[in-house]
């Protein structure tokens, strides 16, 4: 019997998939706007919503989950700048806004940004 699982493979081993989103989402707190292919952008926004949302609590135990996974620099900002521009959203802290193919390989390429 086929059991559901939740997100995309990427035909990548686990570990890599989850360094991958994990970096992904370093550049995207960075930068707030990167490029990337569709799959990657709509898998990569319910883990950085989950962030966002962690970090607008705003108390000691939720900057040190964060720490878990980022680095200060980018805890610093996520918990200083982002999460205090998103304060008032309940949720949709992002957008994904689909480009054309990438020509050398024909991949469906998207914008993943912070909605402000």
């Amino acid at each position: 019997m086929r059991k559901r699982k939740k997100g995309r493979e990427f035909s990548i081993p686990s570990d890599q998939r989850k360094a991958l989103i994990k970096s992904l989402s370093s550049a995207f707190f960075l930068k707030e706007k990167i490029k990337t292919t569709e799959a990657k952008a709509k898998e990569m926004r319910s883990f950085v919503e989950k962030f966002i949302t962690r970090a607008k609590k705003g108390d000691l135990a939720s900057r040190r989950h964060l720490l878990r996974f980022f680095s200060k620099t980018i805890v610093k900002k996520l918990m200083e700048k982002i999460a205090l521009d998103c304060k008032e959203r309940q949720g949709g802290y992002t957008r994904v806004l689909k480009l054309g193919p990438r020509r050398s390989d024909g991949a469906k390429m998207a914008i993943i940004e912070l909605v402000k």
